[in-house]
Parts: C-alpha cells; structure tokens; sequence
C-alpha cells in the first residue's frame, strides 16, 4: 500500500499486542487501549469516521447503527467467526463488505469442549473446591466424590462442522460413541475415520445419548434448537456441554430439568444472556451438577492472534482490490 493514503481503522477492543503493533503498521489503526466495550455513542462515531470497522462479539452492528455510517465505510473485519451481532443484509445493501475469521479456533474450542466433557461427570471443580478448605478432605475413601465414567459412553454432536469434527476426534481417543446431528451427512471418509453414526433426526439422538455437545452455530433456525420439548426427550443421567453459543439452549428449560434431576447436569461455556449469568445456575454450580466458564473456549493467545492475521489479511486484500477470502454473505431468505 505504499504510495497510498493508508485505510482508517477503527478497533472497537483491545486485541493481543502483536496483532495492534502490525495494525499500526499497516494501517491508520485507532487502538482500544482501555478493553472496555464501546457505548453507543462511541460506535456511531466509530462508524461515521471508519473505513474499516474491526468489531467483537461485544459491539451491536445492527441497521440503526449501520444507518448512521459515513460514505466511508466500506469494510467491517469482524474480529470473530460468529457474525450474528452484525446485520449483513443491510451492511450489503449499503455496499459495505462483511468478514469474519473462520477456522483459527476450531481446536481451541474442542480443547474446551472435551475439558467440561470431563469436568462435570468426574467431578473436577468439586474435588479442586475441596481441597481449598481445610479439614474438609479426611483422605481417599472408596465410595467419595464418586462421578460417571466417560469412556464407551455415546457423545451426541449437534453440528459437525469443524468445530464438531475436532471434538469427535478428541472424544473417540477418549473412548467414547461418536454420533451426530447435522444439516448435511458428513463425508464417508470423515464417517469412516470417526466410526460416526448420523442421525438425521435430532430428537431420536438426544433420546438416546449420555452426552450431549452443542457445537452449530448461532442463527435464526437454531435460537432454542434445543428446546424444552427436545430436552425433555434426554436421559436423566445425560449432560450437556455447550461451548457454541447460548442461545442455542433454552438455558430456563435446563436450569429446571437439573433442578428437578431430569437431568444430570452441564458444563457451559456460554449463556442466553451475557455477561450476564442466571444466579440459578450459579447455585448449581455451587451442589456439583454444572460447571460454568466465562466464555473462554477460544481463549488462547495462538488463536487470539491467529485470529488478528486473518483480519489483517482480509483488511489489505480488500484494499488491494480483491475479494477478501473471509467474506460473508447475506443469508438467503
């Protein structure tokens, strides 16, 4: 871009060091050296001064706010792979470009996943709560803190894309039946190397499987894809992990099923409501039947800055006067 007037860029957050220093390089980069969430105000002056909008998952790119753009505004390079808090549609409408970051967190999130498949049936949080007490750990007994076993258990995925397809991959060293729910049949090959039966309907898995794990994304088909009526359909001795997004699960609907020992719990790295959490569950947390994260599932710094170089890459290439390779799509209707 030498020679060129350099894009403005707009950071709604505070991202990894190295990812900010080759933002400035590359471009006229206005950091978020404090990590707070913008207002509201502060993005609609983001937008009416940006070229190009670097937002998270935090920041509401909805049609008022993308109403109120400057002419300048050609690009939003979403610091994420999810893109249900940017309105697409109406961004294309306004001939503003929308990317995202897919692939960088696949095996994070898998990592996470396969830690709250162990977390909540071996009880970990419990046995590591204990020993902060003192006294309270008399010695090995053989009959304490006994939890479930998780090996020759089925493992039900609910969207095997390449976040499902990495959990299976762990879950099946760890001994367990992989089975999954998908739009689309996987390939025979990926079938093959995991030993996965698919079930195209999703109600007849849920019914029969001892976990759970909710791997789709966030859309509108998928808001309480796991509804009431479906969590019904489960296992009193069958657990849930969900490391996607909460809106997926009807998060009261579960918290009465583990209350009322329908279920036999969760391990959630995600939440209907964010930041907020429901206390409901926090007391669960506190008798063993869930184990809560703050949505760390993709937290690592590989993957954090993984996740800087695509946005940088879609940035340059789009100024370069290329299809970005990250584009998003509007979603037919």
């Amino acid at each position: 871009m030498a020679g060129r007037k350099k894009p403005h860029v707009v950071i709604t957050r505070k991202l990894p060091d190295q990812v900010e220093t080759r933002m400035r390089e590359l471009f006229d980069a206005r950091l978020n050296i404090d990590d707070r969430p913008l207002t509201q105000p502060e993005l609609v002056a983001a937008v009416k001064e940006a070229d190009v909008l670097v937002p998270t998952i935090t920041d509401r790119i909805d049609s008022a706010l993308l109403a109120q753009a400057g002419e300048n505004l050609k690009l939003i390079a979403n610091y994420g792979n999810g893109v249900e808090h940017i309105d697409v549609t109406v961004a294309a409408e306004r001939g503003v470009t929308v990317t995202n970051t897919p692939n960088v967190l696949n095996e994070d999130t898998a990592d996470m996943t396969m830690a709250l498949m162990l977390a909540v049936p071996r009880r970990l949080v419990e046995g590591a709560e204990i020993l902060k007490q003192d006294g309270k750990w008399a010695g090995w007994s053989p009959t304490w803190m006994l939890g479930r076993r998780i090996w020759g258990k089925r493992l039900g995925i609910v969207g095997m894309g390449r976040i499902g397809t990495a959990v299976a991959r762990r879950a099946k060293a760890f001994g367990l039946s992989i089975h999954y729910h998908n739009r689309h049949r996987v390939a025979p090959m990926i079938e093959d190397e995991l030993e996965a039966t698919y079930w195209d309907s999703l109600d007849q898995m849920l019914a029969r499987m001892d976990i759970i794990s909710v791997n789709c994304p966030s859309t509108p088909a998928t808001f309480h894809l796991l509804s009431a009526r479906r969590l019904a359909l489960m296992q009193p001795s069958a657990y849930i992990v969900n490391t996607a997004r909460g809106d997926i699960v009807d998060e009261d609907a579960l918290i009465r099923m583990i209350e009322e020992g329908r279920l036999a719990g969760a391990g959630l790295d995600v939440f209907a409501h964010e930041p907020a959490v429901n206390r409901k569950l926090v007391k669960l947390t506190e008798i063993g039947k869930v184990v809560i994260l703050p949505h760390m599932g993709s937290a690592t710094i590989e993957g954090r800055i993984d996740m800087g170089e695509k946005v940088i890459i879609n940035i340059r290439t789009f100024f370069d006067g290329h299809r970005p390779p990250d584009r998003v799509l509007p979603r037919k209707a």
